[in-house]
């Protein structure tokens, strides 16, 4: 049985760690999160110590250690994303290993500093890239690899997930902390196109605004337009009249890639990977990392050139 700690307790994504740990039969010794809205962990770990500041929680961990001869293997991390480097950074100075939640930092050059710090501690930094372990994905995947070597697949991304008011009060809304709308609420489908598809040739942003960004991405084997969006009134018609809130789409060569379900257990499939000493780490990460941060720096070129369709 492995020892976690987990920061960011009270975020949307820490009940999929939490549940991983769970699943995979190790322990959570204690969490932290500056908020206290955390009665989930009564769900999986209720024995678990509980802090809402990040210096106790620290001095926590020391006493476990030369007090109670109790270590750390991992720290788990969900907080927001302009923290994850220093949460990183802390995890690894502890003597653990970090499992840090997309995307891994903001910038590339972080990426490179990072690396000098495992160099450093001897320790370990995964990323949890969970479409990487999809079986659709991994499907695809494979028929690329298996196609012609100068195969250009046309790829039609659509990602709509709408948020309220609170979205833009909040750190996700500040672009400094969330990295922007491509960064938040796009980074694993970037992650998952050129896990797929190859390194990157084509970067144009069309459209880059608080509650939507579209652009045109080529890779040595697809040309990808996307289109990601907050907003309800860009959502279908047919998807609206559901009452749905979220609209999901992604086709290959005018095929829909289907890949609805299965979504809630990819965490504890990627858990079980890095436990097993097989999980992404940081180069892993980087591509997605370098392909956000050029979309977050770009500037918009209107509708010229392969736009996608929601722009007409």
């Amino acid at each position: 049985m492995k020892n976690f700690a987990l920061i960011g307790a009270a975020g949307y994504i820490a009940p999929r760690h939490m549940k991983a740990i769970k699943d995979t039969g190790n322990n959570l010794l204690t969490a932290f999160d500056k908020g206290d809205s955390v009665g989930i962990i009564d769900s999986y770990f209720p024995n678990a110590d509980f802090f809402v500041e990040f210096e106790r929680f620290d001095r926590h961990i020391e006493k476990l250690k030369y007090e109670k001869d109790t270590y750390l293997d991992y720290v788990s991390i969900c907080s927001p994303n302009y923290l994850h480097d220093a949460h990183i950074r802390f995890a690894l100075r502890s003597g653990a290993d970090a499992i840090c939640e997309k995307p891994l930092v903001l910038n590339p050059w972080n990426v490179d500093k990072l690396q000098h710090v495992e160099e450093k501690t001897g320790k370990k930094i995964y990323n949890i890239l969970q479409l990487r372990v999809h079986p659709s994905i991994i499907a695809l995947r494979e028929k690329v690899k298996n196609a012609k070597k100068d195969t250009k697949f046309e790829v039609d991304l659509t990602y709509l997930t709408s948020r309220g008011n609170w979205y833009h009060t909040s750190w996700k809304g500040d672009k400094t902390k969330s990295g922007g709308i491509a960064t938040n609420i796009g980074v694993h489908f970037y992650d998952m196109l050129s896990w797929i598809f190859g390194d990157v040739q084509e970067n144009i942003v069309h459209v880059h605004e608080n509650d939507r960004a579209a652009g045109y991405l080529e890779f040595e084997n697809a040309r990808v337009k996307w289109f990601l969006s907050i907003s309800s009134k860009y959502l279908p018609k047919e998807i609206k009249e559901k009452g749905q809130t979220t609209f999901r789409s992604i086709t290959i060569n005018g095929e829909e890639l289907e890949f609805s379900g299965g979504f809630t257990d990819l965490h504890t499939m990627v858990y079980k990977d890095i436990l097993a000493g097989k999980g992404y780490g940081v180069d892993a990460a980087r591509t997605a990392i370098e392909i956000v941060h050029d979309i977050r720096n770009a500037k918009p070129v209107g509708l010229k050139g392969e736009y996608h369709r929601f722009l007409k």
